[in-house]
């Protein structure tokens, strides 16, 4: 594969069971001079080197999700996932815990200001 400029690489858990789902995660990730996925059925872990000034590490996840695989960031759609072989339908751990993207900026909305007020001034 061609050399990557700008390189930055970062790891993310992608979920798959197989040689199979290797080559189509892979594929999904990898693009010329761009991108290059090397993703490990043991662990689960894929190696993402990208180039930052043409995409970016969601980008390239969003693939992999798209053509049927979890991953940290983003799901599969339902039926992509149902349409892959069975051998690469695999536990969809990540269906409800990691996925509740709650901004955390909007829990501390408590207002206290009233109970700062100075007295009357003469």
């Amino acid at each position: 594969m061609a050399q990557i400029k700008n390189a930055k690489t970062e790891t993310a858990k992608i979920n798959g069971n197989c040689g199979m789902c290797k080559r189509t995660i892979e594929k999904a990730g990898n693009t010329k001079n761009e991108a290059q996925v090397v993703w490990d059925a043991d662990n689960q872990r894929a190696s993402i080197t990208y180039d930052t000034r043409k995409t970016t590490m969601d980008t390239v996840l969003k693939r992999i999700a798209q053509v049927g695989y979890d991953n940290e960031k983003y799901l599969a759609p339902d039926e992509v996932y149902t349409n892959l072989h069975d051998c690469c339908q695999y536990d969809r751990k990540l269906k409800h815990s990691k996925t509740n993207k709650k901004p955390d900026g909007h829990s501390h909305h408590n207002s206290s200001e009233g109970s700062s007020r100075q007295g009357k001034h003469h």
